[in-house]
């Protein structure tokens, strides 16, 4: 019974809990007086009461019970290490810690802590049952504003439920939100975000999207978000997470006040002054209907201290300026992320174009720039997409670069890449795609920004799309374009490097989808005197991966992985589906006609050949996969580019431009398995430093 009204306490059913428990621990409070055995039970039913008062904010009468019940856990208790008395001293301390008494919290968890300590010793349990008192410690430790050993603490238990439990388990996702919350406090919010964003979904998973659990997930996201500048993305998370709160919390319940805390201080930060002071307000009202004087009184003088410096603000300021509106907000953003002074400390700026969602190689070019972020080798300063539908295509690269640790990198919206107007070519689906009030509507308008803020000939320009985009900014921007970029990295293909004095684009798929423009593109940059690196077809033949690796990177569990492989299916699938097709028909979407059957069986399958009339998945089949992206962001690197490529090279009005992989038979690959080995230790390494495993 008393297993029933712990169940009904944590599905929020706090009626019906308190019925049910009320009446155990009459009914063991009776048994105890009378024959005084069962001990246990009486505590535990004590316990569990004071659970229930403790989750409806009702702290003095929980505190009341617990005082009761350790004394007596105690007394019985003939062994130092047993698990019992640490779960009762850690649940008095977890009162004593939201009531707001953090010393002596700290103190009483930190004795059951090594209790538990000394039962691993023992042998008594395995070191899963830490992650309890890590957590509970850390949390107390960051009510105290010990961030950094907070941090620890969170991240030791993070790292033994990694170890211990299923991704998707409820716990695994309460360390991922308490290590992003740690992390935000010390000002790298940035990298809590890809934690946040897992902790979101798992709760998504197990507990809906009315739960407090999933509310909670929301608002630590908030926190993270706000911390990167990107204040309009986490006030929508936290007005998601307010909107199941004031459902699933009885009125003015004490859980609600940090949420009113966190989104007063992110509308403060929009501009929205008089809103902000009006959530603060609120948040007093609440304190004072759930906390004695004295309880909680930092949270208190907080609120006060907020609402007494917004009234002054408001006074000060014009009634014009009190908000911020959306056509602000990319400018915000760009003022706050995109290149500071010494950008090319960083890693060398890189701006991107790319048709994301089209097949799993663009995304995964992003996992390996995210990897060469974080070394400091290359520093993308802005995201471009590409090809229609260009908006959806931003979206998914926006929640992609968000989940591997990029959020302050800004994204724009480009051109339909060539597409003809009302064509939407396909793109693939993923759970962590997003719209955002920081995507830039104009991807013109960010690189234009973007190079007028970097130093001289600093920028390298990386397209791994349709042209079309790079050929505007140069016919717009030719001058600026010219003083600043100082290589154009394509992947795509030329003509015979032996034929006539300059580098022609040749058939390739990106080239196809807007020829003129690619035409253009090479034209206009050998005229200018910008060196260009091409990488072509040829290159990524020479070094195919086998799909067991997608199968590796998916073991990180990072959603992301887990996305890249289910989609490369069906990717492979749709591919054939085109492959089959006359040359003619409209449904192959810029195809090139060489890519037939006999081609499909070629590139993924080293030999054999399938009937067109194959109807099942052709999945099972393949051997191999051409990963061309990744491949031209490494070509970005020149470090990289001499250890593992070789190349031909066209001098035109003195500058050299150089091709990797001129034919089948020169792919401009040194040595496929180091190049193999060294692109997937960086998807690795991307994959888990953004999960913090």
């Amino acid at each position: 019974t008393i297993n029933l009204g712990t169940c009904l306490r944590e599905l929020a059913r706090y009626k019906e809990a308190e019925a049910v428990l009320t009446r155990c621990l009459n009914e063991a409070k009776g048994e105890f007086s009378e024959i005084a055995l069962d001990e246990e039970l009486y505590v535990r039913a004590l316990t569990a009461l004071a659970a229930l008062y403790q989750a409806q904010s009702k702290y003095d009468a929980a505190r009341r019970l617990f005082e009761r019940a350790v004394p007596i856990a105690r007394n019985i208790q003939e062994s130092r290490s047993s698990l019992w008395l640490a779960e009762n001293i850690a649940g008095y301390a977890e009162t004593l810690r939201k009531s707001g008494d953090l010393p002596q919290a700290e103190r009483h968890h930190r004795e059951a802590l090594e209790i538990r300590t000394r039962a691993v010793e023992e042998k008594s349990c395995t070191d899963l049952e830490l992650a309890v008192s890590y957590t509970q410690l850390g949390c107390t430790l960051a009510g105290m504003r010990q961030y950094k050993e907070a941090y620890e603490q969170h991240h030791n238990a993070l790292g033994l439920r990694y170890r211990y439990l299923d991704f998707s388990h409820g716990l695994v996702s309460e360390s991922l939100n308490y290590c992003a919350e740690s992390l935000c406090a010390l000002g790298r919010g940035g990298e809590g975000i890809p934690l946040a964003l897992h902790a979101v979904e798992i709760r998504r998973l197990i507990f809906g999207t009315s739960h407090p659990a999933y509310a909670h997930a929301l608002s630590v996201l908030a926190s993270c978000y706000h911390a990167v500048g990107r204040y309009f993305d986490a006030c929508d998370c936290l007005e998601k997470c307010l909107e199941i709160c004031e459902v699933a919390f009885q009125k003015n319940h004490a859980n609600i006040i940090p949420n009113l805390m966190n989104y007063g201080n992110v509308l403060r930060s929009t501009g929205d002054l008089t809103k902000a002071r009006i959530v603060y307000q609120r948040a007093i009202t609440i304190h004072e209907l759930n906390f004695k004087g004295g309880q909680q009184a930092r949270q208190l003088e907080k609120c006060k201290a907020e609402v007494d410096d917004l009234t002054d603000k408001i006074e000060e300021l014009d009634a014009s300026v009190k908000s911020c509106h959306s056509d602000d907000i990319p400018d915000e953003i760009f003022r706050k992320h995109v290149i500071p002074a010494d950008v090319e400390s960083q890693g060398t700026p890189l701006i991107v174009y790319t048709d994301i969602g089209r097949d799993v190689d663009d995304e995964l070019a992003l996992v390996l720039l995210s990897a060469l972020k974080r070394k400091h080798i290359l520093n993308p300063v802005a995201v471009i997409t590409t090809l229609s539908p260009q908006r959806e295509r931003a979206h998914l690269a926006r929640g992609s670069m968000d989940a591997m640790g990029m959020p302050d990198v800004p994204v724009g919206i480009g051109s339909c890449g060539g597409v003809a107007e009302g064509v939407d070519l396909e793109i693939y689906g993923s759970d962590y795609s997003r719209s955002s009030p920081c995507i830039f509507e104009s991807g013109l308008d960010l690189v234009r920004r973007t190079l007028e803020s970097v130093p001289p000939k600093s920028a390298v320009v990386l397209c791994i799309a349709s042209l079309s985009d790079v050929a505007i900014c140069i016919r717009e921007h030719e001058e600026l374009f010219r003083s600043k970029v100082k290589e154009v990295v394509l992947m795509g293909g030329v003509l015979s490097t032996e034929l006539g004095e300059s580098l022609i684009p040749d058939s390739a798929y990106n080239n196809n989808c807007d020829i003129s423009s690619a035409r253009f593109v090479y034209k206009r940059c050998q005229e200018l005197g910008i060196p260009t690196a091409t990488l072509s077809r040829w290159a990524a033949y020479g070094c195919p991966i086998p799909p067991k690796l997608l199968d590796e990177i998916a073991k990180t569990e990072h959603m992301v992985a887990t996305n890249i492989r289910s989609v490369s299916k069906l990717s492979i699938d749709q591919l054939w589906n085109k492959v089959i097709l006359h040359p003619d028909d409209p449904r192959r979407e810029k195809l090139p006609n060489r890519c037939d059957i006999s081609w499909f069986c070629r590139t993924f399958m080293s030999k054999g050949i399938i009937s067109k009339e194959w109807t099942s998945s052709v999945w099972t089949l393949v051997k191999k996969l051409n990963m061309y992206d990744p491949l031209a962001v490494l070509l970005c690197v020149p470090a990289y580019r001499a250890a593992h490529f070789d190349w031909k090279s066209k001098i035109v009005n003195g500058v050299p431009h150089i091709v990797v992989g001129t034919s089948e038979r020169d792919t401009g690959i040194i040595n496929r398995l180091s190049l193999y080995n060294e692109y997937s230790s960086l998807f690795l390494f991307a994959f888990q430093e953004s999960l913090h495993k």
